[in-house]
């Protein structure tokens, strides 16, 4: 067990007493760090002293422009602790590498090669501690040639395909959220703690390399396939399903629900419940591969559920559907926040930062064991300063007021 002694370890969590230095910025990078964080582990956020995570300015933000509190970086940034730290420095390189070899897992998201240029590639570290874990976030991943272009969400989503696939025929669409940067934090963790896992096994650490692009091309579904195996090339399909019908958006009395009756038992479910059994043993529309034809889908099913929801709101085809087939109101961020069931399951929770309170997303992994995301904070720049550096690193006051005058830390 590498050596935890002088940092506070959070109350529980599956990844207790596992360390984590957390050297990213943004959502990717933070995003991976904090689910890391929630289920235990000690997470080390390092930021410049005097470049610090520019998220902190980010909206929503309560206060002034001159000290705005942003709800955005307390989402991404609970459970963590925060020091300040100007890599460039030897005596900062010089502290970053002292705490590697107390640390389980590095998690970067610089452009590549940023690391070697401040001599702490993952050769440099393994040398350090043959067990660390080097995780890397980056747009194209460490190797190919497009490997040091500079990225965004949007470039994955765009160099992706994605973006290619999503929208309407007339106009391709971005996905209305950062989902290169989330999917690239939810393959970051799962390739972290695999990697930590062998670690714990058999000593030696690994090199994850988590590309956004390739964390794009994986949530494509069938389009890469369709492609190789038949040459057709994805195309948007609106609110609708390349293949699978029905199933899709319809509109109701006030606004939208999401009808997905596509299977046999589904299909005869609503018809039953919408009072057209008739339509059950219909000749035309009475097996899915009937279903799923176009032209048949076109003239006689998209017909039938249109009417069906056209006559009820949300609440009421959400209630009298229950559990029989796949419905759901197409809810807006507020109807999200005030459902019961997202309630219910913690989805919706209170962090702390700078005195500030902020409602965020819970963590979507729930454990038996728990979790710590329930009365988490968010850290200031380099509050935990004292506590990593004299605490776990020992040193001592006079050492440490000097790292703060040479602007190190």
């Amino acid at each position: 067990m590498i050596e935890s002694t002088g940092l506070p370890l959070p109350p529980k969590g599956a990844l207790k007493d596992v360390i984590v230095l957390d050297l990213t910025r943004v959502v990717a990078g933070p995003y991976c760090a904090m689910l890391l964080a929630d289920m235990g582990a000690t997470v080390i956020k390092i930021e410049h002293p005097r470049d610090p995570d520019l998220t902190r300015a980010f909206p929503p933000a309560l206060g002034g422009s001159e000290d705005a509190i942003s709800g955005f970086f307390a989402q991404y940034n609970r459970n963590k602790m925060a020091i300040s730290l100007d890599l460039k420095a030897a005596a900062g390189r010089e502290l970053f590498l002292e705490m590697v070899a107390k640390a389980h897992i590095v998690l970067e998201n610089f452009r590549p090669g940023t690391m070697e240029k401040l001599e702490l590639g993952y050769d440099v570290l393994k040398a350090i501690n043959p067990a660390i874990v080097m995780t890397s976030i980056s747009g194209f991943g460490q190797s190919g040639p497009n490997s040091p272009r500079p990225a965004f969400d949007s470039s994955a989503q765009a160099s992706g395909g994605l973006w290619s696939m999503n929208g309407t025929v007339e106009e391709p669409m971005r996905v209305g959220t950062v989902l290169g940067d989330l999917s690239a934090a939810l393959y970051g963790a799962i390739g972290t703690l695999g990697a930590l896992r062998e670690a714990e096994r058999g000593g030696q650490g690994q090199h994850v390399d988590i590309s956004q692009q390739d964390s794009i091309i994986s949530l494509t579904e069938n389009a890469l396939v369709n492609y190789t195996a038949t040459g057709k090339v994805a195309v948007p399909e609106g609110n609708g399903h390349p293949f699978v019908k029905p199933y899709g958006r319809f509109a109701c009395k006030d606004g939208y629900v999401f009808f997905g009756a596509y299977t046999d038992k589904f299909w005869r479910e609503a018809c039953l419940v919408f009072g057209d059994e008739a339509l059950i043993s219909d000749p035309e529309i009475d097996t899915m591969a009937k279903r799923f034809d176009h032209e048949v889908y076109q003239r006689r099913v998209h017909p039938v559920v249109e009417r069906w929801c056209a006559t009820y709101t949300k609440a009421e085809l959400e209630e009298m559907t229950g559990s029989r087939f796949p419905l759901s109101p197409i809810k807006t961020i507020d109807e999200v926040v005030e459902d019961p069931h997202v309630r219910e399951r913690n989805m919706v929770i209170p962090v702390e930062y700078r005195g500030a309170r902020f409602e965020v997303f819970g963590n979507p992994v729930k454990m038996s064991g728990g979790t710590n995301e329930q009365g988490a904070r968010a850290p200031m720049v380099g509050e935990s300063n004292q506590a990593v550096y004299q605490g776990w690193l020992g040193r001592s006051e006079q050492e440490l007021e000097a790292l703060r005058r040479d602007g190190v830390v």
